[in-house]
C-alpha cells in the first residue's frame, strides 16, 4: 500500500527528483495582505510581426464572506493590446506542479512573452543569464495568466490561517479555483474562452481543476494543455509489489539508451523502429513474465533479462540481478556507469558526474541543475526591472514548505485524478485536452501518459476530443528549441480549434 509518507515523496520527486526538507513556512508580512499591481507595456517582434502587450504582477485576496484575508495568490498575466472584441480572445491560466513549484518555468521557458535562453540543446550558458523575446510564445493567440499557488512564488498563507488548508489536493485545487474565479470576475472575461494550462504536478490540478471549475463554479472550459502528465500516480510509483511502472518506463529506457548510443546495431539504426519494438515488448512478454512472477522458471527468466537487456543498453547480469525490475534511479545510474557519468531523470539526454562512479544512484539531476540557476535569476531580475514589481519576499522558485501535503481520499492508495478530467469531458461534449509529453522524460513518462489517457474509461464518441504528441526532448521538452517550435505550433493550432 501507499502511504501517506510515500506520496509525499513521490509528489516532490515530480518537480526535483527528491524529498523536500520540512522548511519553516514562509511568514506573510503586510505587503502580503493588501493587493498590489504593477502594470507595464510592452513590445516584442516575433514571426508574426510586433507583438504588443500589456504586463500585470500582482496579486488578488482570498477572502470569507465576511471579509478575512484567508491567502495572497501572486500572478503574472499578459493581455494583447488592440483587441477589440474580448468576447473572442482566449484567455489561459497556467500553472507549474510540484506541488511547491511557482510558474516560473512555463513562464519563461515555454508560454510567456520572454524567455531564457539556452542553447538549442537545452543547456545552460555561462552566467549571467538573461532573457529574450519569445516567438514560441502563445500571446498572440491567447492571453496568458501565470498563477502562483499558495506558499509558491511571492503567494502567501495569511497570519493565523491554517496552512493544512491549502497544501493539499483538493485545498490546492480550491484556493486555485477561486483565483481564477476571482480573476475572471475582477476583468470581466467570463464570456472569454478559457483554458488551463499545466506541468507535471500542474497536470493533476488541471484535471482536478476541470471538474471543479465545472461543477462548483458554473465555468466551463474551451481545452485544457496537459505538459508532461500525471493523472495516475500507480503509473510512476516504484513500490514493492506494483509492477506497472517497470513496463511503463521501459519504452523511454530504450529512447534513452539510444540517445546515447548504448544499444545494437539494429536498434540503434532506427529511433521509431526500436521505440516500437520496446512498446511491443512491454505490452506483451514483459508484462505476462512480470505477471507470473515466481512461476518463471530459469530459462524464461534468463530469455526476458536479455530482451529488456538488449532494448535498455543493460547487460543481462543487472537486469538479472535486479530481479528483471530496474527502477529509475538504478538505470540512471547504470547506462552510463562504464563512463563515469549518469542520465537526467528530468530529461535523459543530460549527463551528471557523480563523486562515486560505484553508487546506487545518482548524486543529483543534471537535467535539473541546467535550468534551476538559469531560470531563477532570470525571474527575480525579470520581475524588479521589466514588470516593475517590487518585493523584499524571497520569490520561492521551489520550496518544500508545501509539505506535508494532505492526499486525503488518496491517502494509502494511490492518487487518481483522471475519473475527474473523464467527468469533465463528459458534461462539456465541446471540452478539447491537448497532452505533449517527452521522449526522453524520466518524472512522467509517455508510455506511462497513453496508459492513462488508455483507461481514462471516455465515451468513444468523445476520444476524437484528445491530441497527444511526443517531444524528442524532456519533462520540459520547451527548453529544447525544435521541440519549443513544433510544441509552440501544436498548441496555437489547439487553441484555435478549441475556440468556438
Amino acid at each position: 500500500m501507499l502511504t501517506r509518507t510515500s506520496l509525499i515523496v513521490v509528489a516532490s520527486f515530480l518537480i526535483h527528483g527528491r524529498a523536500f526538507t520540512q522548511d519553516k513556512k514562509p511568514a506573510a508580512k503586510a505587503e502580503h495582505l493588501k493587493e498590489v499591481q504593477a502594470t507595464t507595456q510592452h513590445s516584442i517582434a516575433i514571426k508574426g510581426g510586433k507583438l504588443d502587450y500589456t504586463a500585470t504582477a500582482g496579486n488578488l485576496l482570498l477572502k470569507e464572506e465576511d471579509g478575512k484575508v484567508k491567502a495572497s495568490i501572486f500572478f503574472i498575466a499578459y493581455t494583447r493590446d488592440g483587441v477589440k472584441d474580448m468576447k473572442k480572445r482566449p484567455v489561459t491560466f497556467t500553472f507549474n506542479g510540484g506541488p511547491g513549484s511557482s510558474s516560473v518555468w512555463l513562464h519563461l521557458g515555454a508560454f510567456g512573452p520572454k524567455r531564457v535562453l539556452m542553447t538549442d540543446k537545452g543547456e545552460a550558458l555561462p552566467p549571467p543569464y538573461r532573457l529574450v523575446d519569445n516567438d514560441e510564445t502563445l500571446l498572440d493567440v491567447t492571453d496568458l495568466v501565470f498563477i502562483d499557488p499558495p506558499s509558491t512564488g511571492f503567494s502567501r498563507i495569511a497570519p493565523g490561517e491554517k496552512h493544512k488548508d491549502f497544501h493539499g489536493v483538493n485545498e490546492d485545487v480550491k484556493a486555485v479555483g477561486e483565483f481564477i474565479r476571482l480573476y475572471t470576475t475582477r476583468q470581466r472575461r467570463w464570456d472569454s474562452p478559457k483554458f488551463l494550462a499545466g506541468e507535471s504536478y500542474g497536470t493533476t490540478r488541471a484535471a482536478g481543476l476541470s471538474g471543479y471549475l465545472q461543477d462548483k463554479l458554473g465555468m466551463n472550459l474551451n481545452g485544457i494543455m496537459l505538459v508532461s502528465a500525471v493523472l495516475n500516480f500507480m503509473t510512476i510509483r516504484f513500490d514493492e509489489g506494483n509492477d506497472l511502472p517497470y513496463i511503463l518506463y521501459l519504452p523511454t529506457y530504450t529512447a534513452t539508451a539510444w540517445h546515447h548510443k548504448k544499444l545494437g546495431t539494429e536498434l540503434q539504426d532506427n529511433f521509431r523502429k526500436a521505440l516500437d519494438e520496446a512498446e511491443k515488448f512491454a505490452m506483451t512478454d514483459y508484462t505476462l513474465a512480470l505477471m507470473k512472477g515466481s512461476k518463471l522458471t530459469p530459462s524464461e527468466t534468463k530469455e526476458i533479462a536479455g530482451k529488456v537487456a538488449r532494448l535498455t543498453g543493460l547487460s543481462p547480469d543487472f537486469v538479472l540481478r535486479s530481479n528483471l525490475r530496474v527502477p529509475i534511479f538504478r538505470f540512471t545510474k547504470e547506462l552510463l556507469r562504464g563512463e563515469r557519468r549518469s542520465v537526467g531523470r528530468f530529461d535523459s539526454r543530460y549527463k551528471g558526474i557523480d563523486r562515486d562512479a560505484a553508487g546506487e544512484s545518482p548524486d543529483y539531476d543534471p537535467s535539473y541543475a541546467a535550468i534551476q540557476g538559469t531560470y531563477t535569476a532570470t525571474l527575480n531580475q525579470y520581475l524588479r526591472n521589466d514588470l516593475k514589481f517590487e518585493s523584499d519576499s524571497p520569490y520561492e522558485i521551489l520550496t518544500g514548505r508545501v509539505q506535508p501535503w494532505n492526499f486525503e481520499t488518496a491517502t494509502n492508495r494511490y492518487l487518481d485524478v483522471s475519473g475527474s478530467l473523464r467527468a469533465a469531458m463528459t458534461k462539456n461534449p465541446h471540452l478539447k485536452v491537448f497532452v505533449a509529453n517527452g521522449y526522453y522524460d524520466l518524472a512522467t513518462p509517455y508510455f506511462a501518459t497513453e496508459y492513462t489517457f488508455n483507461h481514462l474509461g471516455l465515451d468513444r464518441s468523445l476520444t476524437g476530443n484528445i491530441t497527444m504528441e511526443n517531444y524528442a526532448a524532456g519533462h520540459m521538452m520547451y527548453v529544447h528549441r525544435a521541440s519549443h517550435e513544433r510544441l509552440k505550433r501544436d498548441l496555437a493550432k489547439f487553441v484555435r480549434e478549441a475556440c468556438p
